[in-house]
């Protein structure tokens, strides 16, 4: 059993907050500006009579107001910077317009048009959000974080060294624009406070020849730091965050293919760290699939997969599924033999060892067995193979083009075609396409929204259905480690959220729109099995032992998770 910690762990987000401040100070302070719902009380303790309106109103009407001008807005782009201002202005109101029209803004506040933002983050910019943290100058590492609180203060810290974002690519110091926003799907998914996140980006330079001679480019202006130099300055970032929140977890973002697996193979061991890319892509893609796999009535064991793009998303998806059936009792090596990579150089051969990342090699195939075989046609591949399912993870759009398509469907009664890169211009096919090519009997999942397809809807594979949970889960358990045995419990969780569950022509993943209970229930399996395997390091938080049966946990987490609403103000 792992050691459990005697120290409390204050999560509470009932009651009054305490405020320090006063004046314009505190209009001027996200975290307690209020704006018109300053009640008259509030305005006289707090120094605030004559700097605003008369009129007294309500979240609500704040709200409306804001969602007014949010709607007279007409560019995706334009809305999603109108909510970043509105999040610096007053951060209870920010988060309540978003869980208010949560299914409307939620590919305003993410992909597809946070990577656009992300793009043009120097160009945009306004107002720093985040840690930045610059390779050349590593002396600043301790003293950048300790800023943020002490140990009791911070639960969750997302890190981004930008090299492979969002499908766009390196971005360099717009990394702290895919931190930042993985940081609110955290809060307003899962709960968690939003003042116990750290967003981070990890300067080490850009490789993006466009960013480099712009000169309005806000990073490091040289190529990007590589090898051992590159190496001890994650590692310095990394024991920093062990020394001074050794109960955080630690998300690790959009790293490019050489280091995102190393990475996260090096330090999990170590402290309780995850990678959305590698983990949660490949656990909410095997939730789908496995509700795929249900409808089609097929045998895991017998399971077919093609994965066209083996980066980092490929390959953790290939892992995921590998990990998760071998523990349903399914070796790992027969999951593998029933796997094909396809990425730039065509299918993954063992002739390409030398080529290939870790990550990748254990995929290979054999050459004697693609003798005379085009492989570097994916429709080829599809014939030899007669895969069951179909995975894109290339950003090459259009990718499953008609052939392939055609191809599939020859060779399975309910083919399973998921295009996963995002943004949307960069799926290998659409929907309405996917169906088209298959006579309308595909079984469908998504990287983007999409809108109905024939009555159809298409789930979304959406990593937010998976991380935010597994973050509040291991915040809450404070595990010491995010094991493989708790990405199953995750799952399993999700998958049996579908609606395919119930309806076999319902979508094989829930509905954005349900994202917080979800997160609720995804929360209740991770810390249901750190309990169970001895990596939870409490048992009881504020003097409430945490719940061992899953309704009354699942109602303990629900009390844990921080709600945008206006809390009574305490003068200090």
């Amino acid at each position: 059993m792992a050691p459990k910690s005697s120290t409390r762990v204050p999560l509470s987000v009932k009651g009054p907050i305490d405020c320090p401040y006063e004046g314009k100070e505190m209009l001027n302070l996200p975290q307690f500006n209020r704006g018109t719902a300053f009640t008259a009380e509030e305005r006289d303790l707090f120094n605030l009579v004559g700097n605003l309106p008369a009129a007294l109103q309500t979240l609500q009407n704040q709200v409306d107001r804001a969602y007014d001008q949010y709607s007279s807005i007409s560019t995706a782009l334009g809305k999603n910077t109108f909510l970043m201002s509105l999040k610096v202005q007053n951060e209870v109101l920010y988060f309540k317009l978003l869980q208010d029209h949560l299914k409307e803004m939620f590919s305003i506040i993410y992909t597809p048009t946070e990577s656009e933002a992300i793009e043009h983050y120097s160009r945009l910019f306004r107002r720093p959000e985040g840690c930045f943290l610059n390779i050349n100058h590593p002396e600043y590492i301790e003293r950048s974080l300790a800023a943020w609180g002490t140990e009791e203060d911070i639960d969750y810290i997302i890190v981004s060294d930008g090299e492979e974002i969002l499908g766009i690519g390196d971005q360099g110091v717009g990394a702290i624009g895919i931190s930042s926003a993985k940081a609110v799907l955290m809060t307003l998914c899962a709960g968690v406070h939003p003042s116990r996140c750290i967003p981070v980006a990890l300067d080490v330079g850009t490789d993006n020849e466009q960013l480099l001679e712009d000169e309005l480019y806000l990073g490091n202006r040289h190529n990007r730091v590589r090898g051992g130099r590159y190496d001890k300055f994650v590692d310095d970032f990394v024991q920093c965050v062990k020394k001074l929140y050794p109960r955080a977890v630690l998300h690790f973002e959009d790293f490019g293919l050489p280091n995102a697996r190393r990475l996260l193979d090096t330090y999990r061991p170590r402290l309780a760290c995850f990678n959305d890319d590698v983990q949660g892509t490949g656990a909410v893609t095997l939730a789908a699939l496995s509700s795929a796999v249900r409808v089609a009535g097929i045998d895991f064991r017998d399971l077919r997969t093609v994965i066209f793009g083996a980066g980092t998303a490929g390959t953790g998806i290939a892992d995921q599924l590998r990990d998760f059936l071998n523990t349903q009792g399914i070796s790992k090596q027969q999951v593998i033999d029933h796997i094909w990579l396809v990425d730039k150089p065509g299918l993954l051969l063992k002739s390409m060892h030398d080529k290939l990342t870790s990550a990748q090699r254990p995929y290979a195939a054999s050459d004697d067995r693609w003798k005379e075989i085009d492989t570097k046609s994916l429709s080829e591949i599809v014939k030899k193979v007669k895969p069951h399912v179909l995975i894109g993870c290339s950003t090459k759009p259009k990718a499953f083009n008609e052939a392939v398509l055609r191809e599939m469907a020859k060779h399975v009664e309910r083919p399973i075609v998921f295009p996963l890169s995002n943004p949307t211009r960069l799926h290998e096919a659409t929907p309405a396409e996917i169906f088209k090519y298959t006579d309308g009997k595909t079984l469908v999942a998504t990287g983007s929204p999409f809108d109905p397809v024939d009555g159809k809807e298409i789930a979304e594979n959406n990593n937010c259905f998976v991380y935010p949970g597994i973050g509040m889960g291991s915040i809450l358990s404070r595990a010491d480690r995010v094991t493989e045995t708790m990405i199953a419990a995750v799952v399993k969780e999700l998958a049996s959220l579908a609606p395919s569950e119930k309806d076999p022509t319902g979508a094989l993943l829930p509905d954005v729109a349900d994202i917080r209970d979800i997160s609720a229930k995804i929360a209740t399996a991770v810390v249901l099995q750190a309990l169970e395997e001895g990596t939870a390091r409490v048992e009881e938080i504020e003097g409430i032992k945490v719940p061992r049966d899953r309704d009354h946990c699942l109602e303990w987490v629900k009390e844990q998770m921080w709600k945008p609403e206006y809390r009574p103000l305490r003068k200090v």
